[in-house]
């Protein structure tokens, strides 16, 4: 699952509602046996760091071993760099490297994000380092950024897919059980609540978005939950046996996800 920290800059009041919130959703998830990429200022919106809070204030109670920070390089150096070493004396088991939009926001610290876990690297050999495809652009080419000697990435997310485009997720597969079949890839479906065409529209600019396809499927009956699993499976049905699941929201987070996953 993939969550958001609160935004920042909340009052007193929705800022604690905010973290309750999500201290519950990482509570059950961990418990369960899931894990949680923690986004870092996503979509350009600026966020509470996903490390100072939850590293400080969840104890015992979640197993950060199964939380993954996501670091972007919209920071200073010195930062991003801290940012690892910070992860690694908390108990975090892995840490999720990615460029960042270069459209919004501040400029990124590196041209690329293999430039800031090579740094990582090679001042934390012994933490694990995730990175990032898109198979909606060439992939061959996007293989070979994961495929580099200097890609340092253990594993890597997808940029979110849709079962309305499985041709693309079956290429990406093909490819990189012959570039890199030892890395992990876990590919992102987003939860659709509804195909409000405004909604729609906005997505579409940070991904693409099957907006027509979304409307019929809801005209069809289809409840947003029944058409996450049934995207879930037919993803599953190609190869696709790792997958991250975006937009639950941190609020009836297990209760949501436990009616898709007895779907799936």
């Amino acid at each position: 699952m993939e969550l958001r920290p609160p935004r920042s800059g909340l009052d007193a009041e929705r800022g604690m509602s905010a973290w309750i919130d999500l201290h519950h959703a990482l509570r059950r998830m961990t418990r369960g046996g899931g894990f949680v990429f923690l986004t870092d200022n996503a979509v350009g919106a600026a966020e509470e760091e996903n490390l100072a809070h939850v590293g400080a204030n969840v104890g015992d109670e979640v197993d950060l071993r199964r939380v993954v920070p996501i670091l972007t390089c919209k920071h200073t150096l010195e930062y991003c760099l801290m940012f690892g070493s910070r992860a690694v004396s908390q108990g975090y088991d892995a840490l999720t490297v990615l460029g960042g939009d270069r459209a919004l926001g501040p400029p990124r610290c590196v041209p690329h994000a293999r430039d800031l876990r090579a740094m990582l690297r090679e001042r934390l050999p012994e933490l694990p380092l995730g990175g990032w495809i898109n198979p909606h652009r060439d992939i061959e080419r996007q293989v070979g950024f994961l495929a580099a000697a200097d890609a340092h990435a253990d594993f890597a997310l997808t940029q979110i897919v849709s079962d309305h485009a499985l041709e693309r997720v079956e290429r990406l597969l093909e490819h990189m059980g012959r570039a890199l079949p030892g890395v992990p890839l876990v590919f992102g479906v987003f939860h659709y609540r509804s195909a409000n065409p405004r909604t729609l529209e906005t997505l579409g600019r940070f991904f693409p978005v099957p907006a027509e396809q979304v409307r019929l499927d809801f005209e069809a009956g289809g409840t947003a939950e029944e058409l996450t699993a049934h995207a879930i499976r037919r993803l599953r049905g190609v190869g696709a046996d790792k997958i991250y699941l975006s937009n639950l929201g941190n609020r009836g987070t297990a209760t949501r996800l436990k009616r898709i996953l007895e779907m799936v």
